[in-house]
């Protein structure tokens, strides 16, 4: 199987080979999340790419499709939880533009809260492997996102700076994709040595 494969890494794939394979792994989940509930198996199946890439171990396009594919049956229902969550927080800034008592407040509570459902689930798919279930990444991924702040405050960097590549040239946001991936990535393995 090409994950046994270990590829000798050149001065210049060394230096540059991991950003290259960011923008592509973030054109890879681009591709992959245009299913709408599909992307946290493209997060996960893009960050398992690059985990084999960081770890020297050859793997491309197949292998990506492959743990897509594996990552796909609970990863679609992470997305539509997820989708869930944005309409509920939709319906919190309708209540704040509303004038409705307490708006500003559950407003407040729905943007915190649906910040954090993405940071944790962005850390469960960077560790996710196939075979593993989703609930018990995305709990775990919780209690990091909480127990690792400095971690989750990276990679709500890394979602600003989605947004704003998004707003500003928007097809700059598909590489900008891999970028938080790799942050992902990087932020959990930040964590793992920590521990």
């Amino acid at each position: 199987m090409a994950d046994d494969v270990r590829v000798k890494p050149t001065p210049l794939s060394d230096r540059f080979g991991v950003f290259a394979e960011c923008l592509l792994t973030g054109v890879w989940i681009a591709v992959a999340s245009l299913g709408a509930v599909t992307w946290p198996a493209a997060f996960a199946a893009g960050a398992r790419h690059l985990r084999r890439r960081t770890g020297q171990v050859a793997g491309g396009w197949r292998e990506f499709v492959s743990d897509f594919r594996a990552a796909l049956p609970g990863g679609g229902l992470v997305g539509l939880a997820g989708w869930a969550a944005l309409a509920v927080a939709w319906v919190d800034v309708r209540a704040v533009r509303a004038g409705l008592p307490g708006g500003p407040l559950v407003g407040a509570v729905g943007l915190f809260a649906v910040i954090g459902l993405a940071v944790a689930g962005l850390r469960a798919a960077a560790v996710w492997t196939p075979g593993d279930r989703w609930r018990d990444l995305l709990a775990a991924a919780g209690r990091r996102t909480v127990l690792d702040p400095g971690g989750s405050f990276l990679l709500v960097g890394g979602g600003v700076l989605l947004v704003c590549s998004a707003l500003l040239i928007a097809p700059l946001a598909v590489p900008v994709l891999g970028a938080v991936a790799a942050a992902a990535v990087a932020v959990e393995e930040r964590h793992r040595r920590r521990r």
